[in-house]
């Protein structure tokens, strides 16, 4: 879906960033006819702040009308959630509203905006909002910068939080943790070490340069651990190469097995009693060869 898909063009829809255009009729909409946005980007509402906007409503009235569009039993709203929610709360009966012919993807685009403009949002959601108007609708994070009024490297960091396992960004959606602290556990390569980190970074209070130092601590402990590891490992090749050579010496196949948690298994293969009995005896006399080179505890060797 691109802007081209949306028939008037957005950009025309969401000009100027009002509820109410002059030349617009104004309507008085029974609070009970009107259904919640079906598209809304909002996951949360403060009830302490919606209880603030219902006693100023309960003062002065509706100050600005709600945006709506017409439905077969009623109206659905496309924008001010906030004040409708809160209109409830001080007992009104009916609320002004401006009556607008919306598709449902204009209606989402236009909720979408909307709520970014207002900063009505949290991060998480911000982001979501953001991935949409790109994913669904086709905006370059340029274009989404400059409707918004906000830097393109700041919609491209808000989008990466994404990227984040869900407790985290839970987090950071309920004000637990900033952006900031977050953002560093993107460098992390696996969700678990993101996960504990995000949890150090809770319990040790760390600011966000604080997070970034941990981020890296932690990647370069990793870094590290996996080069040894890499160091340590033989490869198949050299595998293959002494089983081969062992396979000569005791004459029949022998197969070297690494296992993933470390060790191996070297398994030889006899195809009758006769070739077990042979290649134990080959082993045998190669074992006690090995005992009588050795040598002894009372062998004093010179350099």
């Amino acid at each position: 879906m691109n802007k081209r898909g949306l028939g008037r063009g957005l950009d025309a829809l969401l000009s100027g960033g009002r509820d109410f255009d002059r030349g617009e009729s104004l309507l008085q909409i029974q609070v009970k006819e009107i259904s919640a946005n079906p598209f809304q980007p909002r996951r949360e509402f403060d009830d302490e702040r919606l209880e603030d906007l219902a006693s100023s409503i309960r003062l002065y009235g509706v100050l600005q009308p709600i945006v709506v569009r017409k439905t077969g039993e009623g109206y659905q709203l496309v924008t001010g959630e906030r004040r409708w929610r809160a209109s409830q709360l001080a007992g009104l009966k009916e609320i002004p509203a401006v009556l607008r012919d919306y598709t449902d993807v204009e209606m989402t685009a236009v909720a979408l905006v909307e709520n970014l403009q207002r900063e009505n949002l949290n991060p998480i959601e911000e982001a979501v909002a953001y991935r949409r108007l790109i994913d669904e609708f086709g905006f370059t994070q340029e274009e989404v910068s400059a409707k918004v009024g906000k830097s393109r490297p700041f919609i491209a960091n808000t989008v990466r939080l994404l990227n984040l396992p869900a407790v985290v960004q839970e987090y950071v959606s309920r004000g637990t943790m900033t952006p900031g602290q977050a953002r560093p556990l993107l460098v992390l390569p696996t969700t678990e070490m993101q996960i504990e980190a995000a949890g150090e970074i809770l319990s040790r209070a760390m600011t966000a340069r604080g997070a970034e130092e941990l981020a890296k601590k932690m990647t370069d402990k990793k870094t590290k651990r996996s080069n040894q590891k890499r160091q340590m490992r033989i490869s198949d090749n050299d595998y293959n190469a002494a089983g081969e050579r062992l396979g000569q010496v005791l004459g029949t196949k022998v197969q070297i097995v690494e296992r993933d948690g470390g060790g191996g298994t070297i398994m030889v293969e006899c195809y009758s009693a006769e070739e077990l009995q042979r290649v134990f005896d080959c082993l045998t006399s190669a074992g006690d060869a090995v005992v009588r080179s050795a040598p002894s505890r009372s062998t004093r060797l010179s350099v």
